[in-house]
């Protein structure tokens, strides 16, 4: 499956199906990103039930702590 992940085409395994899925897949703590799904922030709640499919355009930002 291709998706577009901020502004770069990358190939992902077809069998994930979820935000939640691909941002695992990802090593990413979902706990600490923003979700943008084909121009809609996603709430983190939705991310176990917001599918993942062919040519979406994701933007993915990583919250970074500091002091």
């Amino acid at each position: 499956m291709k998706l577009m992940i901020n502004g770069q085409e990358k190939s992902v395994p077809h069998h994930l199906q979820t935000i939640l899925d691909l941002l695992q897949e990802l090593n990413l703590d979902p706990g600490f990103i923003i979700v943008e799904k084909n121009g809609e922030i996603l709430d983190k709640n939705t991310f176990t039930s917001t599918p993942v499919q062919n040519g979406d355009r994701l933007e993915l930002v990583k919250f970074v702590g500091g002091g």
